[in-house]
């Protein structure tokens, strides 16, 4: 008799300290099928413990300092700013417009050299 109210003040104490390990271990195969659900023989099936359950268990783990593992992983952020593609796309031709100029020097001389030698080698045909 003694032992049983032993064990049942251990427990009430050790409930009372840590709640949520009863119910992690409680819950743990339903939360580790999924967030908001999952599919199961061609049918979708919502979790077994409601969101806000979920919520409440997560809480208490976190507040404990321990992990909570059945987090989905989050998207990469979006670098991509909005905006009307008319406008990025004329900010791309300025950027190609202004990298073509750095070279159009070099541009100039390799198409008037291609021009001479093209002239060059018709003249050395018209001369055989």
């Amino acid at each position: 008799m003694a032992g049983q109210a032993a064990k049942s003040v251990a427990k009430t104490i050790g409930g009372y300290q840590y709640p949520w390990r009863e119910k992690l271990a409680k819950h743990s195969s339903e939360l580790s099928k999924g967030v908001w659900g999952y599919w199961h023989l061609g049918a979708w099936k919502p979790p077994g413990i409601s969101a806000r359950h979920r919520a409440k268990i997560r809480r208490e783990v976190l507040l404990a300092g321990q992990d909570w593992p059945y987090d989905p992983a989050r998207k990469e952020m979006r670098t991509k700013r909005k905006g009307h593609k008319v406008d990025r796309i004329a900010a791309e031709k300025r950027e190609n417009t202004a990298k073509l100029m750095v070279k159009m020097p070099q541009m100039l001389l390799d198409y008037k050299k291609r021009v001479w030698e093209k002239r060059m080698k018709e003249e050395e045909k018209n001369k055989s």
